[in-house]
């Protein structure tokens, strides 16, 4: 199957309210330096964190995986459910197949996380019980069981094996630090706790402490690549690895101290954009940053419609464009909720596709 390249983009504007959902080693909500300002930003890591935690609750067998260093013991604990073997072989058995596969095991576990599926878990111990030795073969095929049956976050973010490089998954998706439109001023949250149990007349508070949050309106951007996403899934879970990636990034939000700020907001504007050339990220459009006393959602709508306009000098002009807002869009074909925007892009994933596969 030849398919052409073909990205899509997916650019998401949202308030989030006094927070500190991503925090640095200091335990203050991260920041960053962009068109000389301070903004708030939140790690693609994060995101992507909270997105694969949503996948997770989908009721899918191939969105099933675990990013650990207990995978020898994932293996282990599936050849015994497989097997009659004791604890003591099925342990052996697991770090000789990770052995096999070029990938160092030590106390029962990996020198770095790794990120793998269920799926991939479960072949490993039918393979693994039905052979008495690896020998160059063998290691060949469990090298090929490794890359094969990814679950749909092994597949759009990848994985790097520093032990083996034949590991290595190349990510079909990219996933932007969000960062405020708008210049923030971090703020400090100052409280104390009181003991219920303690004496009426002993003044004093049992803690006292503070931390660092802000609000803002944040540019969220990711994208994926169809074409990779294809050649790590297959063309039928691609297609749905798509559209469940754009639901749950889209709902996704990262879970640091949500329960003293409970900010778990919607985004307030969606634009999807399916390409053929390039991706195109539009933080450009808030190098210069927003500036308003009458809230900074209308006019980040405003300057991110500009500039998608503006990238047109430079990249072809999409193959479609989708947007869900609460405001009139100038740039893209309006739809009426979520459900709606994500059908429309897996029809038109769908019909390139088709088109391309009567023309071969």
């Amino acid at each position: 199957m030849k398919t052409k390249n073909m990205y899509v983009d997916i650019h998401v504007l949202q308030t989030v309210p006094s927070a500190n959902i991503n925090r640095d080693d200091t335990g203050a909500a991260k920041k960053a330096i962009y068109g000389g300002v301070t903004r708030a930003r939140v790690s693609s890591q994060s995101w992507k964190r909270a997105t694969r935690k949503l996948f997770a609750k989908e009721d899918l067998d191939w969105l099933k995986s675990y990013r650990t260093k207990e995978a020898p013991s994932l293996l282990s604990k599936t050849i015994l459910e497989m097997s009659e073997l004791d604890q003591e072989a099925a342990t052996k058995m697991a770090e000789e197949v990770f052995k096999a596969a070029g990938v160092k095991v030590k106390g029962g576990e990996t020198s770095a996380l790794m990120l793998v599926s269920v799926g991939q878990i479960e072949k490993l111990a039918k393979f693994a019980l039905s052979h008495d030795s690896f020998d160059k073969d063998e290691k060949k095929a469990i090298k090929e069981i490794f890359n094969s049956d990814q679950s749909l976050d092994l597949a759009l973010f990848g994985r790097m094996v520093a032990d083996n490089p034949e590991l290595n998954v190349d990510a079909a998706s990219q996933v932007a630090h969000a960062i405020s439109t708008h210049e923030i001023t971090p703020e400090f949250d100052y409280f104390t706790a009181l003991d219920d149990l303690q004496a009426e007349d002993k003044a004093g508070a049992a803690m006292i402490d503070n931390f660092e949050y802000n609000s803002a309106t944040l540019y969220r951007y990711a994208n994926v690549n169809v074409k990779e996403l294809e050649h790590n899934l297959g063309r039928d879970l691609a297609l749905k690895g798509v559209e469940l990636f754009i639901k749950d990034f889209v709902q996704s939000m990262p879970d640091g101290k949500q329960n003293s700020f409970a900010n778990k907001t919607l985004p307030q504007y969606l634009m999807i954009t399916i390409r053929q050339d390039t991706p195109v990220n539009l933080a450009s459009a808030f190098e210069e940053p927003v500036v308003s006393r009458e809230g900074y959602l209308h006019k980040s709508v405003e300057k991110l419609e500009k500039e998608y306009d503006l990238s047109e000098k430079f990249v072809e002009k999409p193959l479609k464009n989708f947007v869900l807002s609460r405001y009139e869009s100038e740039v893209g074909e309006e739809v009426q909720n979520l459900s709606e925007l994500i059908g429309q892009v897996g029809k038109t994933l769908s019909g390139v596709i088709s088109d391309e596969d009567n023309n071969n």
